[in-house]
């Protein structure tokens, strides 16, 4: 709208011209924090599954390491009983 309709249409409704400038200002400040909000939802969506990724590399990791001394473990159970070292393990 030129500044002519602008008058006319503010003069219809009973409103100041500074009113529809105020408000077209919290329209695109409101738009403008939507899109921020956004960005910083999809940083912080980012970072967990970085941080989801290395726990499960982690526990990935142990698992393996609790698997392979649970194998030794039952060697040296089988070595004893064939062996007969005494010990009871």
């Amino acid at each position: 709208m030129n500044e002519a309709d602008l008058a006319a249409y503010c003069r219809q409704r009973g409103l100041y011209p500074e009113q529809i400038g105020a408000w077209r200002a919290a329209c695109e400040q409101a738009n403008d924090w939507e899109r921020a909000s956004s960005h910083r939802l999809g940083q912080a969506t980012k970072e967990e599954r970085k941080r989801v990724k290395a726990l499960e590399q982690d526990l990935a990791r142990k698992e393996k390491a609790l698997a392979e001394a649970a194998a030794l473990l039952v060697l040296r159970k089988n070595a004893a009983a064939i062996w007969g070292d005494g010990e009871d393990a």
